[in-house]
C-alpha cells in the first residue's frame, strides 16, 4: 500500500501542475469593416470598478481618416476624435468623464487596435466575434458590441480638422 502511495506521489509530482490555456484569439479577418462606411457601436466601459454605457459611431474613409464620437445613454458627447490618414491623433471634443489626454492615448489607441487595418501586435484587444470585441487595459476594460454597418462614403466635413461633427 505503501509502495502504491509513493508511485502515485512521484507519477503526480512528475506531471506538474496544469494551467489552463491563454484565451485563443480569433484571428482578423481581411476587410472586417468597409473603406468607407459608418460604424454604430454600443459599449460597456468598465473602469474603477464602475460601468458606463456608452454609444457612438465611427466615421470611415478610404484615405484612411477616422472619425470616432462617443457619447452617453442620453446623447452627450464624451469625446470626439479624428485620426488623420497619417495616423495622427486630435481631440476634437472632450468631456469631464473623457480628458483629452486620456482620449488621445487610449480611445484613439483603442480605435485603431479594433478598426485599423494593420493593428500592432501588442494591441489589448480580443475579437470573440465580428462584432464583438474586448479591449483589456490595466486600468480599464472596453466591451464593444457593432450594432450596424453602412458601406458608403461619408461627409468630408467629418474628416476636417476645423469642424466639430454634427449628431
Amino acid at each position: 500500500m505503501r509502495r502504491n502511495f509513493l508511485a502515485l506521489l512521484l507519477i503526480c509530482s512528475a506531471a506538474g501542475c496544469v494551467t489552463p490555456p491563454p484565451p485563443v484569439r480569433a484571428p482578423r479577418p481581411a476587410a472586417l469593416f468597409p473603406p468607407d462606411g459608418l460604424v454604430t457601436q454600443r459599449a460597456v466601459l468598465t473602469a474603477r470598478g464602475r460601468e458606463f454605457a456608452l454609444n457612438g459611431y465611427l466615421a470611415l474613409s478610404a484615405t484612411g481618416g477616422r472619425r470616432l464620437v462617443v457619447t452617453e445613454m442620453f446623447g452627450q458627447v464624451l469625446a470626439d476624435v479624428l485620426v488623420t490618414p497619417g495616423g495622427t491623433a486630435q481631440v476634437m471634443r472632450s468631456s469631464r468623464l473623457l480628458r483629452p489626454a486620456w482620449i488621445a492615448r487610449y480611445v484613439a489607441a483603442d480605435m485603431q487596435c479594433i478598426f485599423g487595418d494593420a493593428p500592432d501586435a501588442a494591441c489589448p484587444v480580443e475579437r470573440l466575434s465580428a462584432t464583438h470585441f474586448v479591449v483589456q487595459r490595466r486600468w480599464y476594460k472596453l466591451d464593444l458590441q457593432i450594432v450596424a454597418i453602412q458601406p458608403g462614403p461619408q461627409r468630408p466635413e467629418l474628416f476636417d480638422e476645423k469642424q466639430e461633427a454634427k449628431q
